[in-house]
């Protein structure tokens, strides 16, 4: 920047153009070197500037001329001014605190009305940089306050990303306000910045928007949480998720926002149905132990009284009695119900005996092979194609009891067979799964007519069936859920009308020995 030049007739008519300086709009750094180049014209020195306190030192801010000067210098030129007679330093003050120093470095000694004149720019800066230092603080606390609140923001984004569940927030106009990084990888996979800003009609496709505006309007209307279960397809299997709508204000008025939550609960619904099987296993359990004798005994009586009713007739025919042609085919009949009704109550035992079988390592393989060898010779199972896939590497089955599996299996093939009829072909599939835990996989597979979708969750029920009446007691399944359950394993079944059903059973194991 050229140097003004100094007004005539001497220093003291350029306190006028450095007044002018400062009261100008120009920015205080250009104002403040302007005044220090007046100087230098005005003293004829080679440098002129000012030094601002940092937190240990003297720091140069602005200068004009040099610079030559060091900060040692300045330091022993305020605490020694005699000992340095060319170098002059004028402390600013802001308030009672030293804000810095107005140096000059000379080529003579000063003249009174120039002493007048450093003295008199080192006070008008006074206040200027009081000023300035007061802004920069403010622009300090500001930048100190926003990194502050952008560090809070991040940490709550990362906080919300973090959840396990897809979470999303949108305002009265229906926009996306916030969607959390399970929304993005989520089943529509949808990115944030795509998201934000766009109402939620245009981002949720497959839900109706009619039904979302409803759900949505009646958390604004009345304040309340809303919770429910949907099931979806859109993984490829059937999945249950349960979503929450939280109604979200920013003040004390009305609803302003709904936070709405969306979690994958479909091990979760499976495990609570497990657990209420188990209950009604228990259950059932509980009503056998206490009804065996009163069922066990009239129906012990009901057979010997048929029994001895059968030799009585066959001596009355002996003896040339006329017998009705129909009273041996009412024995018959009381025989076979009798047999029926024990059947049912031995399947009630079998939930409340105590399980006294002999465990020991099982090969799943060879349990299946033993199932087959029993059931060939079965005249309707012949009729069947049987195919077998087993694995070779599997691994046994510890503390397992190789007769209640044979028994499982059994089961499952004869239903198998009734659901077919006389045709059709069944699969036994072994595999190794990904865990010790889960480490034995064995699937029944049919060709039947299948089970309806609202029917799968009672099929391990006692009682439950859908054979003809007459054909069955309901309790075979659940006691295979039982056995299963007893070795720390697990059924589970898929099945679609009309294309058949696969059982799949899912038991730990251990390493070979």
């Amino acid at each position: 920047m050229p140097t003004p030049a100094a007004a005539p007739g001497g220093a003291l008519p350029t306190l006028a153009d450095m007044i002018a300086e400062l009261a100008s709009i120009r920015p205080l750094e250009e104002s403040v070197v302007r005044c220090l180049a007046l100087l230098v014209g005005a003293v004829g020195a080679h440098e002129a500037s000012i030094w601002l306190h940092a937190p240990d030192v003297l720091v140069r801010a602005w200068g004009v001329g040099g610079p030559e000067t060091s900060a040692a210098e300045v330091e022993h030129a305020r605490e020694q001014p005699a000992a340095a007679p060319m170098l002059r330093a004028v402390d600013i003050a802001a308030g009672d605190r030293p804000a810095g120093a107005l140096v000059v470095r000379l080529t003579r000694t000063l003249a009174a009305d120039e002493e007048l004149v450093v003295r008199a720019l080192a006070n008008l800066l006074a206040p200027e940089l009081a000023h300035a230092e007061k802004s920069r603080q403010l622009e300090v606390e500001v930048e100190a306050r926003t990194a502050e609140i952008d560090r809070e923001r991040r940490f709550t984004e990362k906080i919300i990303d973090a959840l396990p569940v897809g979470l999303y927030v949108i305002d009265r106009e229906y926009r996306i306000q916030a969607w959390n990084r399970k929304r993005e990888t989520g089943m529509q996979g949808v990115s944030r910045e795509e998201a934000i800003g766009r109402t939620i009609f245009e981002i949720l496709h497959r839900q109706p928007s009619e039904m979302l505006r409803r759900e949505f309007d009646e958390v604004f209307t009345t304040g309340r949480i809303q919770e429910y279960q949907m099931e979806s397809l859109a993984t490829g299997e059937l999945r249950t998720y349960r979503i929450t709508k939280i109604p979200m204000r920013l003040g004390d008025s009305a609803v302003t926002h709904v936070i709405t939550t969306g979690e994958d609960v479909t091990d979760w619904k499976e495990a609570q149905q497990r657990f209420a099987q188990a209950e009604k296993l228990a259950a059932i359990g509980q009503l056998a132990a206490g009804v065996m004798h009163e069922i066990n005994n009239p129906l012990a009586t009901i057979a010997a009284c048929a029994e001895s009713l059968g030799f009585k007739l066959g001596d009355a025919r002996k003896a040339g009695s006329v017998i009705p042609t129909d009273a041996d085919e009412y024995l018959h009949i009381i025989d076979n119900e009798v047999s029926r009704c024990k059947q049912i109550v031995d399947g009630l035992l079998d939930f409340s005996r105590p399980k006294q079988a002999l465990k020991e390592r099982v090969d799943l393989n060879e349990v299946i092979e033993r199932t087959l060898l029993l059931l060939k010779h079965h005249v309707r199972f012949k009729k069947l194609t049987v195919s077998t896939e087993f694995d070779a590497t599997l691994e046994r089955i510890p503390q397992a009891n190789a007769e209640q599996l044979v028994q499982v299996f059994m089961a499952l093939l004869l239903n198998a067979m009734d659901a077919m009829g006389d045709r059709g072909s069944v699969v036994l599939r072994t595999r190794r799964g990904r865990t010790n835990d889960e480490g034995a996989i064995a699937e029944v597979i049919d060709q039947g007519h299948g089970i309806a979708r609202s029917e799968l969750s009672k099929i391990f029920e006692p009682f439950y069936t859908t054979k003809a009446p007459g054909r069955g007691t309901g309790l075979g399944l659940s006691i295979c859920y039982g056995i299963i359950q007893e070795h720390g394993g697990r059924i589970e079944v898929d099945s679609v009308l009309g294309q058949g059903s696969t059982f799949r059973l899912i038991l730990p194991t251990v390493g070979h020995r």
